[in-house]
C-alpha cells in the first residue's frame, strides 16, 4: 500500500509499505518529513512531477535506509512528488508527470522483454545504434555459422560494447596510411615507446585501470581492523602513485550534470580498481565548450565587449547551450567530488569556435575531462590471476535502464543517432553509493594482507565489460538471477549491459569472501556474490531459475578478431588568416583577453567545489590574501605527518595545434610542465609521468593525418625530455551533426602531469612578495621567436593566425626545468608563474592580482623584441619568477640558460612596462575587476538572490589576515608516554567524510582514537563504554536526504541500541 504525507499543493512524500503503519511509526515519519501530516486520502487529484515509476531513486534508497535505522519496519520505497501545472516542463530522463497520485503509481505494467535471437545482425545494428562496422557484422555472421545457432540480442549487444572504439581503441591500434604511405608505427606503439625508452619509476602501464609509478615510504593511519570498531594505528608502507584521466564528452554534451558527474565518478572508480585496489586522493577537471555567449555586463557599455562570440552564427543546439553545459557540467563534477569526499584541486576551461570559409570549428561536442591522482601499496600494485572456484562479487547499487549502449554511442559522432538512443546512453550518478563501495575496498587495501585477487570498475559496457575483463584469462559463470535488480522491467540484455554507476567487480577466494562481506555490511555497501571463476575460457550468463543463457560465448569469440583498422588519409594544408592589430590598442586588447573564459578568473568554479576535504590538500587553486584561483598546480600530501606528496598539473594548446599539430602537442606538454615545475620533485623532470588524452574528429579529411603528427610529436618530445606517457585515453568522434550542418571539434590533446613531490612545504606560488632587492626574471623556454598564432590574442580578433610558437630545443627546456627545481629546493625563488593563455602580460598581472599592496616595474627592452604586442600577448612557453637571491643569475649562467632580468616588485597599484621607447601603465585593481567579470557573469547563472553580485562587490574587500597568539609556536604539544592516553571515538555514517583527518587531529592531541560507524552502534557492536570523548564528522550523511544529518539524528533518536549508547555516554562522569 502507499500512504501520503505532506501538502498536495506543494510536496508529497509517497511511502510504499508492505503492511499497515502503526501509530508510533507514523509519528516518526511525521518528524522525519519535517512535521508533515499523514493524509487520509488514498489518492490525490492534481498534477505532480516525480521519479519514473520503474526507477527506484538513490534518494529513495537513502530514505528507506533512514527509516530502517529508526526502527520502522515494512517500508519498501519512499519518493518525493512536487505539485506542478499541467503544462510544466520536466526532465523525461529521470522524471515523469502524474495526473494523479494513487495506489498504482509504483505499479509497472511492463513485462521484461524475452531473449531475442538475431537473424539480421545488420538491421539490428542500425536499429539499436551499436556502431558495428561492416567487417564486424561479417565477423558476427561467421561466428553464428561456426557455433551453429543465431546469436542472442545480449551477445550482439555485448560484442558491440566490449569491441567499441571507446573500449578497444581500434584507431590507436590501427594502421595509418598517410598520402599513400603506410606509417611505420601505430599510435599506441608511439605512446608506448615513451615508457620503453624511459621507464623511470613505472610499476604498471597500459594494462590496468590506472598507471602506477614508484612512490615514497609513507605512513598509513587507519583502524587496526576494518570489519569492526577499532582503534587507529600507524604503519609504514612503500607506496605507488596512481595517475588517471578520462573524458566523458558525449554524455556531458547530452546531459551535462550527470554526464560530468559520472565522468568524475568513473575516473575515481578507475583509481579504486588499480592493482588489487588503490585509493583516490584528489581530482582534476577540464571543460571545453563553444562560446558561452554571456550577456553583456553592466560594467562595460560597448556593444563590442565580446565580439569574438559573434564570428560564427549560433546554432540550434542539439541538447544544451554551451553556457548551460559550463554551469551544469561543473555542477555535476563538483557535486560528485563533494559528496564522495574527494577534493578537486586543479583544472582548466576553454571556450572556442571559429569559421573560416566553409570550415566550422567549435566544441559543440564538448570536452569534459575528469582526472585524478591517488596511491596504493607497492605490494598490491599488480593483480593476481583468478583461480577456478574464486567468487565473482559485485559491490554497489542495483541495475537500472541506464546508460544502455554508452560505449558504442560514445564511439560515434553526436547527433548521428536519434535523441532517444543518445539519451538512453547517458548514466546517472549516485556518489554516496560509490563512497560505500570505496570504503569497503579501502578496508581491504589497508589490511595487512589484502584478500582481493582482482578488481575492475563498472563503466562503459556495464557487467559485460567489467566481468569479462575480470575473467579474461580463465572464464566465468555468472548467475543472472543474483544480479541486483532495481527495475523489474529489465530484459536480460538490459541487466547485463546497463551502465548503472557506482559498482565495482571483484574476484576473491572462497576462503576470504566472508571478511569482504563483513566489511561491506559494516559500510552498508551492497554485496552480491554473482558467480564463480571457471577454467573453460567461456563467458556465460545463465539464469539458474529458468536455465536460459542470454550469453554463452568463448572469450576469444567475444573479444573478436575483427580485421585491423586501416586509417587512410591525406595531408590537408589549411592556411588561416593573418592576425592584424593596432599597436596603440594594447589596453583595449588586454581588456578583451581578460574576459575570455580560458584567461578570466575561475572563482565561479572554485567556490562550489570542496578543495580541502580529507585533510591532505597541500596546494589547491586559490592563493594569497584574496584567495583567488591562480595557483600553477595542485599538490596532495601522501600522509598526515610527512612532507611527501604528489603534484599534478594540466596543459593543452588546441588552437595552436590547428596551425601546426606538432607545435600543439609540444606546447600542451610544455604548459603542463611549466605548471608543475613549481613543486619540488624528487628526481626533477624524471619524476614526472604524463597522461595524454586525445579528443579528435577522426575520419574527416586531413584530421587523421593531423592526429598522427600530433601523437608522434608527443612521443618524440616526451622521449627527448626523458619522461614517459604510461596512461591516457582517446575519444575520436569529436563532431556534432546537425540536421543540415556539422561542426568539428578542434583536435585536442590534454596533458596531465603528475610526479612525486618530496617537500610539500616548498611549492612556489604565483604571488609576488614584498622584500628588499627582489628581482623578476624571465626565461623563454620555447627558444622560438614571438608569434601570435593560436593565442588568446588571436581569439579576440576571431583569427587563428598563420604561425604558432613551438619548443625549439628539448634539451634546453630540460636543463631549464631542472635548474628551476634546484632553485626551488634551495629556497631561492619567492614567486613564480608560467606563461600560457593571455601571454606575458597576463602572467605579470596574475602574479599581482591576489594581493593589494604591490605592483611591478618592468623593462623588456633587453629581450630585443620591438613589437610590444607580440611580446606581451604571444603564448611562447616560458616562466617568470621573483627572487632576492644574488646568486641566481650566476646559477642560470652556469647552466647556459638564457634569461632576462625584467624588473622588480615594489609598493604600487600599477604595473609599468617599458619596451624600447614605449611605456605602458596598467592599473592592477581595474584590470583585476575586468578579469573577475566573466566569473561574475557565470556566477550569476548559478546563484540566486544576487549572491553573485555580493561576491563581486566584496571579493577584494576581505583579505586574509592571520593574527596568532603571542605564545603560539605551531609545534605539536609534548605528550608524556607515561600518561595514559584518553580514548576518543570518531563516529561516521554512510556518506560522511573526513573522518580520517578528524581522527588524526585527535590522535595528535593525545587521544587513542576509535573508528565507529553507525552500523556498529545500531547493531550493538559498539557501546562507547570505553570512550571519553566523541566527535561526529561532516560531509553528506545519507546524501543529505530529508535534510542535512536528519537521517543520522533519526538513528540516534529512534534506534534503541544507538540511543542507549549515546545516553549512557553522556550520563557518565568521565566523558
Amino acid at each position: 500500500m502507499i500512504q501520503f504525507f505532506g501538502n498536495k499543493i506543494s510536496k508529497i512524500y509517497a511511502v510504499q509499505t508492505s503492511k499497515e503503519l502503526i501509530q508510533t511509526d507514523i509519528q516518526k515519519l511525521y518528524w522525519l518529513f519535517g512535521n508533515q501530516e499523514k493524509l487520509a486520502e488514498a489518492s490525490l487529484d492534481a498534477f505532480f512531477i516525480g521519479p519514473r515509476a520503474a526507477m527506484v531513486t538513490p534518494w529513495s534508497t537513502n530514505a528507506v535506509e533512514i527509516t530502517q535505522n529508526m526502527g520502522i519496519e515494512g517500508i519498501v520505497r519512499i519518493e518525493e512528488f512536487n505539485a506542478t501545472l499541467e503544462d510544466a516542463p520536466f526532465d523525461p530522463m529521470i522524471f515523469q508527470k502524474y495526473p494523479q497520485l494513487n495506489q498504482d503509481i509504483f505499479t509497472i505494467h511492463i513485462e521484461p522483454a524475452a531473449i531475442l535471437e538475431i537473424g539480421d545482425i545488420a538491421a539490428y545494428n542500425a536499429q539499436e545504434g551499436l556502431s558495428l562496422n561492416d567487417e564486424e557484422i561479417g565477423y558476427l555472421n561467421e561466428m553464428s555459422k561456426r557455433i551453429g545457432r543465431k546469436l542472442t540480442d545480449s551477445e550482439v549487444f555485448g560484442f558491440s560494447q566490449v569491441n567499441s572504439e571507446h573500449c578497444r581503441h581500434k584507431i590507436f591500434n590501427g594502421t595509418f596510411v598517410i598520402d599513400g604511405e603506410e606509417m611505420p608505427s601505430s599510435l599506441f606503439k608511439l605512446i608506448r615507446k615513451t615508457s620503453e625508452t624511459h621507464p623511470n619509476g613505472i610499476v604498471s602501464a597500459y594494462k590496468d585501470n590506472v598507471a602506477f609509478v614508484e612512490g615514497p615510504l609513507v605512513e598509513q593511519f587507519a583502524p587496526k581492523a576494518p570489519d569492526k570498531p577499532d582503534f587507529y594505528q600507524k604503519t609504514n608502507f612503500k607506496s605507488v602513485i596512481s595517475l588517471k584521466a578520462e573524458t566523458h564528452n558525449f554524455p556531458t554534451t547530452v546531459e551535462p550534470f550527470n554526464g560530468a558527474a559520472t565522468g568524475s565518478g568513473g575516473e575515481i572508480r578507475d583509481r579504486l580498481a588499480g592493482g588489487k585496489g588503490s585509493l583516490p586522493l584528489a581530482g582534476t577537471a577540464v571543460y571545453m565548450t563553444s562560446y558561452s555567449r554571456l550577456t553583456q555586463d553592466r560594467h562595460f557599455e560597448s556593444p563590442q565587449d565580446r565580439p569574438w562570440e559573434k564570428g560564427m552564427e549560433e546554432r540550434k543546439w542539439l541538447y544544451q547551450t554551451p553556457l548551460d553545459i559550463l554551469i551544469k557540467a561543473s555542477n555535476g563534477a563538483s557535486d560528485f567530488g563533494n559528496k564522495f569526499g574527494q577534493p578537486l584541486i586543479t583544472g582548466s576551461v576553454l571556450t572556442f569556435e571559429h569559421q573560416e570559409n566553409t570550415r566550422k570549428l567549435g566544441y559543440d561536442k564538448v570536452i569534459m575531462q575528469a582526472g585524478g591522482i591517488g596511491y596504493g601499496k607497492a605490494d598490491q600494485a599488480l593483480k593476481d590471476k583468478p583461480a577456478p572456484g574464486d567468487k565473482i562479487v559485485i559491490l554497489g547499487g542495483d541495475n537500472y535502464r541506464i546508460g544502455m549502449g554508452g560505449a558504442a554511442v560514445s564511439s560515434a559522432d553526436t547527433g548521428e543517432f536519434t535523441s532517444g538512443i543518445e539519451l538512453n546512453a547517458v548514466q546517472r550518478s549516485n556518489p554516496e553509493m560509490q563512497k560505500r563501495a570505496a570504503n569497503a575496498i579501502r578496508g581491504m587495501v589497508e589490511s595487512d594482507s589484502n584478500p582481493i585477487v582482482s578488481i575492475h570498475d563498472h563503466g562503459a559496457g556495464g557487467h559485460l565489460n567489467c566481468l569479462s575483463e575480470l575473467v579474461e584469462e580463465t572464464g566465468g559463470l555468472i548467475d543472472l538471477d543474483k544480479l541486483p535488480i532495481g527495475d523489474p522491467t529489465l530484459s536480460a540484455k538490459e541487466i547485463i549491459g546497463n551502465e548503472s554507476q557506482e559498482r565495482m567487480g571483484l574476484i576473491i577466494s572462497k576462503e576470504n569472501a566472508d571478511i569482504l562481506k563483513r566489511v561491506a555490511e559494516r559500510e552498508r555497501a551492497p554485496y552480491y556474490e554473482v558467480g564463480e571463476v571457471t577454467n573453460n575460457d567461456r563467458f556465460i550468463f545463465e539464469s539458474k531459475s529458468t536455465g536460459k543463457k542470454p550469453m554463452d560465448l568463448a572469450l576469444t569469440e567475444l573479444f573478436g578478431s575483427s580485421p585491423k583498422t586501416i586509417m587512410n588519409d591525406i595531408t590537408v594544408e589549411i592556411n588561416y588568416s593573418k592576425i592584424t592589430y593596432n599597436h596603440e590598442d594594447i589596453l583595449l586588447y588586454l581588456n578583451k583577453i581578460l574576459q575570455l573564459e580560458a584567461v578570466a578568473c575561475k572563482d565561479w568554479l572554485t567556490n562550489k567545489v570542496d578543495r580541502c576535504v580529507g585533510g591532505k590538500v597541500a596546494k589547491q587553486q586559490c592563493v594569497g590574501p584574496l584567495q583567488l584561483p591562480l595557483n600553477n598546480c595542485g599538490v596532495m600530501a601522501l600522509d598526515y605527518n610527512g612532507k611527501e606528496g604528489i603534484a599534478t598539473s594540466i596543459g593543452h594548446a588546441p588552437i595552436s595545434a590547428l596551425i601546426d599539430p606538432i607545435a600543439g602537442s609540444k606546447n600542451a606538454i610544455a604548459e603542463a610542465l611549466t605548471n608543475i615545475v613549481w613543486a619540488p620533485l624528487d628526481n626533477d623532470l624524471a619524476s614526472i609521468s604524463l597522461s595524454a588524452n586525445w579528443m579528435w574528429p577522426c575520419k574527416n579529411e586531413g584530421e587523421d593525418a593531423r592526429l598522427y603528427k600530433a601523437v608522434e610529436a608527443v612521443s618524440d618530445f616526451a622521449i627527448e625530455l626523458g619522461i614517459n606517457v604510461p596512461t591516457g585515453k582517446d575519444s575520436l568522434s569529436m563532431k556534432q551533426k546537425y540536421p543540415n550542418d556539422e561542426v568539428i571539434s578542434p583536435g585536442t590533446v590534454i596533458i596531465t602531469a603528475a610526479g612525486h613531490c618530496n617537500d610539500i612545504t616548498k611549492v612556489v606560488e604565483p604571488l609576488i612578495k614584498e622584500t628588499l632587492n627582489n628581482k623578476l626574471y624571465y626565461i623563454n623556454l620555447s627558444n622560438d621567436t614571438y608569434k601570435l598564432g593560436g593565442s588568446s590574442f588571436g581569439q579576440i580578433h576571431h583569427k587563428i593566425g598563420k604561425e604558432t610558437p613551438t619548443i625549439k630545443d628539448a634539451a634546453k627546456f630540460k636543463i631549464a626545468f631542472n635548474t628551476l627545481q634546484k632553485l626551488i629546493k634551495e629556497d631561492r625563488i619567492l614567486a613564480g608563474h608560467d606563461i600560457s593563455s593571455g601571454g606575458m602580460i597576463t602572467t605579470l598581472l596574475e602574479m599581482c592580482f591576489s594581493q593589494q599592496t604591490l605592483g611591478l616595474k618592468i623593462d623588456l627592452t633587453a629581450i630585443a623584441e620591438v613589437d610590444s604586442v607580440k611580446l606581451l600577448f604571444a603564448e611562447n612557453s616560458g616562466i617568470i619568477f621573483q627572487s632576492a637571491d644574488e646568486t641566481v643569475p650566476a646559477i642560470l649562467t652556469e647552466n647556459n640558460i638564457e634569461f632576462f632580468e625584467i624588473g622588480f616588485a615594489h609598493k604600487s597599484d600599477c604595473i609599468t612596462i617599458n619596451n624600447f621607447d614605449e611605456m605602458h601603465t596598467f592599473n592592477i585593481a581595474e584590470l583585476r575587476d575586468v578579469w573577475y567579470d566573466t566569473s561574475y557573469l557565470l556566477d550569476q547563472k548559478q546563484c540566486a538572490n544576487n549572491k553573485a553580485l555580493d561576491r563581486y562587490e566584496n571579493y577584494k574587500n576581505q583579505p586574509l589576515q592571520y593574527i596568532l597568539p603571542a605564545h603560539f609556536t605551531g609545534q605539536k604539544p609534548a605528550i608524556s608516554s607515561a600518561v595514559e592516553r584518553p580514548k576518543a571515538a570518531v563516529i561516521r555514517e554512510k556518506g560522511s567524510n573526513s573522518e580520517r583527518e578528524m581522527a588524526n587531529a585527535m590522535y595528535l592531541a593525545g587521544f587513542d582514537v576509535k573508528d565507529v560507524h553507525m552500523t556498529d552502534l545500531i547493531s550493538g557492536r559498539e557501546t562507547l563504554e570505553d570512550i571519553q570523548f566523541i566527535g561526529a564528522v561532516g560531509g553528506f550523511s545519507n546524501s543529505d536526504v530529508l535534510g542535512s544529518a536528519k537521517g543520522w539524528a533519526g538513528a540516534f533518536l529512534y534506534n534503541e541500541k544507538a540511543k542507549n549508547a549515546l545516553d549512557n555516554f553522556f550520563k557518565r562522569e568521565d566523558t
